[in-house]
């Protein structure tokens, strides 16, 4: 997209691209290479205060204005971006290291998570409720809450940057979304999707910010008085921070965090099905989605040929340039996620487990890693990876495998394969993750299905109507059509 690299160096705040208050920039580097993928604005504090307070000017407009008008905008920019998908994708892959075809899944889901949103404009919908006084009417009525200041990462840019922002604006929000330090060339690209769709001035406000700033600028946005929500995606370290500020200031949050996603698979499963979902869930994207498949438990029975097959898969994948179209599996974001994931596989061997494929670096890519044997006793049980290392549990039978699943803090994504549906729904029941796929991958997502985690991975949901419960407010009004007779 040409006017996202062109004014990269700006902040979009009012429908203006401007530069931060002191002018300063800042350069996220190429992970893959080390060139420098983008010179962004370093917005601070007052750069924040801006956005919301334009955000806060547009919201009556925005927010009185009929369905149809908020559902025709949100179906331009769904078709703006689906103009400009190839575009996009290359900077997601430029800035992220993950594949040109990641950043194309991205811009694909993100014109489907927008129609969806303007699906949503007409949901705001309320209910009659029967009352006790005579000659009156009781509703219950949902409104747009207000500004909603979206907090996105690096790891689905262009998806998660998006869920942000999409539902709140259809209900009728104005927006603030703090682009991620490593990828904000892509949610600088959100910005100029809006303004090409023709939204009006201040509904939608991008800010970047440069790491050393990123507290101050959070801190603002969420102690602003006129900022109503706060929509979180990252890790439960961060989101534990944002729920803890959010509550002294009683602004309410959705938080969606880090993942420790089990794959359950049982004797009777479909083993050649099971394989290809586990080697997917684990390794797209270099392991670095909050759904990815971390824990693969395996009744003892086909254990070994599951696990060999899995590795004869992983050491298949094409790893490498992330601009090379050929390329599987593209690098690791940054030094620091490369050192964590060398350092738990370090700590499983270390404990007697084996490494069936990976297990080193490759410059700045990281192999798909088949660990086998991994125990409680070691670091990559408990931690999340956010990579390309992945563990294989023995379980014992099916009851041990439930066990197993539900030993973690996380509670996000997970999946179950067996040829038993019954058995499947009743183990189903018993996982303590807010989502479950029988016989699929335990990475998979759908706009209008209500997304998110339980424990340690976050509270609220997104997606489909399930957004409409975060980003509204619930309101009791009456209508008496004749005079009340008071005791007083």
């Amino acid at each position: 997209m040409p006017s996202a690299i062109i004014r990269d160096e700006r902040l979009f705040i009012n429908g203006e691209w401007t530069a931060a208050l002191d002018a300063r920039t800042y350069d996220k580097k190429n992970p893959y290479t080390g060139e420098i993928a983008a010179k962004v604005a370093a917005g601070k504090r007052e750069d924040a205060r801006r956005a919301i307070e334009a955000a806060a000017a547009a919201f009556h407009a925005w927010s009185t204005a009929a369905p149809a008008v908020r559902r025709r905008l949100l179906l331009k920019a769904a078709d703006v971006m689906e103009s400009h998908q190839a575009d996009i994708a290359r900077i997601i892959a430029t800035e992220t290291g993950g594949t040109f075809g990641w950043g194309m899944f991205n811009a694909i889901y993100t014109i489907g998570l927008l129609r969806e949103a303007a699906a949503q404009t007409y949901s705001v919908i309320g209910e009659i409720i029967p009352s006790d006084l005579p000659d009156t009417t009781a509703m219950a009525m949902r409104q747009a809450a207000g500004v909603v200041v979206g907090i996105a990462p690096w790891n689905a840019p262009l998806i998660l940057g998006m869920r942000a922002i999409a539902a709140p604006l259809a209900y009728g929000n104005t927006v603030v979304l703090k682009a991620s330090e490593e990828s904000p060339g892509t949610h600088l690209a959100i910005a100029s999707t809006f303004e090409e769709a023709g939204f009006p001035k201040g509904v939608v406000n991008v800010i970047t910010n440069a790491p050393a700033d990123a507290a101050d600028v959070v801190d603002e946005l969420i102690a602003h008085p006129k900022t109503r929500r706060v929509s979180f995606t990252g890790s439960t370290k961060i989101g534990k921070l944002i729920a803890e500020k959010a509550g002294k200031h009683l602004k309410r949050v959705v938080l969606e965090l880090g993942g420790k996603a089990p794959m359950i698979v049982l004797a009777d499963a479909d083993m050649e099905a099971a394989v290809s979902a586990a080697n997917f869930g684990a390794f797209m994207n270099q392991g670095q989605i909050c759904m990815s498949t971390e824990r693969i438990v395996v009744e003892k029975s086909i254990a070994d040929l599951f696990v060999l097959k899995l590795a004869a898969k992983a050491k298949a994948l094409k790893v490498g340039d992330p601009a090379n179209p050929e390329t599987q599996i593209g690098c690791m974001i940054n030094p620091a996620a490369m050192e964590r994931v060398e350092a738990l596989v370090a700590d499983a061997v270390g404990k007697g487990a084996k490494v069936l494929s990976g297990g080193k670096a490759q410059g700045p890519c990281y192999p798909p890693t088949v660990l086998f044997g991994v125990t409680p006793a070691m670091r990559i049980y408990h931690e999340e990876s956010f990579g390309p290392a992945k563990s294989v549990i023995i379980a014992n039978d099916a009851e041990d495998a439930v066990r197993i699943a539900n030993d973690t803090a996380y509670g996000l994504s997970s999946a179950v394969f067996t040829r038993d549906i019954t058995k499947a729904l009743h183990i189903a029941e018993r996982l303590e993750f807010g989502i479950c796929h029988i016989n699929g991958a335990t990475v998979h997502d759908e706009p209008q299905m209500p997304f998110g985690g339980m424990k340690d991975s976050g509270y609220g949901r997104f997606g489909g109507r399930a957004g409409l419960e975060e980003f509204t407010e619930l309101r009791w009004i009456t209508i008496r059509r004749s005079p009340t007779p008071y005791p007083i």
